[in-house]
């Protein structure tokens, strides 16, 4: 039997903890041998490399450092014993990429810390250990850009550079959604179409994603450019409706169309009707084009979810890449409501797991929280791009002058006239050019919010091209009082053409849209 002593020294030897592998000097300490890391380094290369899951050519890590004011987070940083772990990355790059192995030659991470443009103390966020150390709104970023946001944003500009050059000799395959821009059809619209580009063996055509809004429109969509940017796809690479004259490809019969999550083409591209080939994720039961063969029901609760299901059976690779599985990540969750949508499928919620990564710092639901703010968050916007965010037009027959089509549409904000004011100097000039660009004879903003005392409130500013045409308009709604009882509301600045009104009782936005159909002489359904 062993004595006491000998099993007390035993007893005590068992919790030893030591840290003697060299990969931890460069975290632990400020004196770094470089010789050990460099030599580190390669043993990890040489013993690792036949387990790399993928066949690439070179692979170097960058850390861009941009030089801002140093904020409590950087201070932070420059305290801890980090630094000189990122300083040798840095210092010691080009002598790294010369000592690779050659099969190491081709991946490239860069790490890029920035200042975070966005206040996030207003997001109710959920709680996470980054957020118990550096606060919730920690004023630095760190974004990772690595091969497959590299190799989207090349596919990005390549077809730029084909549509301006007109697409020469090849049919032009535009892949597009219905006439709106909400995250999950564009991120399905762009990822789809690099999907089919990776995938296709058809030499004949050149696949095209199109954002089915006009460029301009874009600033209304505040989440969408958040997204875009966070992910780091080059915006100025899009091709945007108003870029490209479809109708020219379709009178030479080199126009093919595929419709992403709609059997139905936009009422502005109606004339193209015939050029749609493919249909992918409609619902079903939804009426389809006689002629299209190829059609793609959707079975899942979002379309990105399809998407992505194609890119683990083609490239799971690809979704490691935190911004590419982040974009399709975000569409899933506005589509699926947080996972909460009743058409939410077990597929939807599996995919969502699978790309968590995308998530970031504070997890799929605050990465939802994040969008939903962004959404309704007008801080940044002009005058312009509120009335555009939620906007309709209807044409129709007009009595009141010897025009024969009466163009009205309306806006609807999420904040009082009054608010409206604070985003401008002069609102009825903002409101005059934007009527202007929009080509419209009258505008009908509808504004509903909830008031200090949380009580909802909805009022509306009416502005025409003419004095008559706003007199004819009022009269049409004080015949209909019954359903659109108005009340004087006095705002400053107003022209003559321009009048604003509370609604004295609770009203939905769909009877305000019912009376400009019936005054613009469009029939009920």
């Amino acid at each position: 039997m062993k004595s006491d002593g000998a099993l007390k020294q035993n007893h005590q030897e068992s919790y030893i903890r030591t840290r003697e592998n060299p990969f931890f000097d460069g975290l632990l300490s400020k004196d770094i041998d470089e010789t050990k890391t460099s030599k580190l380094v390669m043993d990890m290369s040489t013993n690792g490399i036949d387990q790399l899951p993928f066949d690439n050519s070179a692979f170097s890590e960058d850390f861009n450092y941009e030089s801002i004011e140093h904020s409590p987070s950087e201070k932070w940083l420059e305290r801890s014993k980090i630094t000189p772990f990122i300083q040798l990355d840095i210092q010691s790059n080009e002598e790294e990429n010369s000592h690779a192995p050659a099969i190491l030659q081709h991946v490239e991470k860069i790490y890029t810390v920035t200042r975070r443009k966005e206040k996030l103390s207003n997001v109710l966020l959920p709680l996470s250990a980054a957020s118990y150390y550096n606060g919730v709104s920690p004023e630095i970023q760190i974004v990772e850009s690595c091969e497959g946001i590299y190799k989207l944003n090349a596919y990005l500009k390549a077809r730029k550079d084909d549509v301006n050059a007109g697409v020469p000799g090849k049919f032009l395959y535009a892949v597009m959604g219905s006439d709106d821009a909400d995250v999950g059809t564009v991120a399905s619209t762009i990822m789809y179409s690099f999907y089919l580009n990776v995938t296709s063996k058809n030499d004949q055509i050149c696949i095209v994603p199109i954002i089915n809004i006009n460029r301009s429109n874009l600033g209304a969509h505040v989440e969408l450019k958040w997204l875009l940017d966070s992910c780091q796809i080059h915006q100025s690479s899009l091709i945007f409706a108003d870029e490209i004259d479809m109708s020219y490809y379709d009178l030479f019969g080199s126009l093919k169309i595929l419709l992403l999550k709609s059997s139905k083409i936009a009422n502005k591209q109606e004339k193209l009707k015939h050029a749609v080939v493919e249909i992918f994720h409609c619902r079903k039961g939804e009426k389809i084009y006689p002629w299209v063969k190829n059609v793609t029901i959707g079975e899942e609760g979002s379309c990105c979810t399809a998407i992505a299901e194609k890119f683990v059976a083609y490239s799971p690779e690809l979704l490691t890449s935190k911004s590419f599985s982040k974009l399709l990540l975000s569409g899933i969750l506005l589509d699926t409501t947080n996972l909460r949508d009743p058409h939410c499928t077990s597929k939807d919620k599996y995919m969502v797991s699978l790309l968590i990564n995308g998530a970031g710092r504070y997890g799929c639901n605050g990465l939802y929280q994040l969008l939903r703010y962004k959404m309704h968050d007008l801080s940044s916007m002009q005058v312009g791009d509120i009335l555009r965010k939620d906007f309709k037009k209807w044409k129709g027959q007009d009595n009141t002058d010897s025009r024969p089509i009466s163009q009205i549409g309306m806006s609807c904000i999420g904040i009082s006239i009054g608010q409206l004011l604070s985003y401008t100097d002069n609102l009825a000039h903002e409101i005059t050019c934007f009527q202007f660009a929009e080509k419209l004879r009258a505008l009908i903003i509808v504004s509903g919010y909830f008031n200090k005392e949380k009580n909802f409130k909805r009022e509306v500013l009416v502005s025409t091209e003419s004095v008559k045409l706003l007199e004819s308009l009022l009269f049409f709604f004080d015949f209909n009082a019954s359903r659109l009882p108005l009340k004087i509301l006095q705002i400053p600045g107003l022209k003559n053409e321009m009048k604003a009104y509370q609604i004295d009782k609770i009203t939905s936005r769909k009877i305000v849209e019912h009376l400009i159909e019936e005054f613009v002489g469009i029939p009920k359904a």
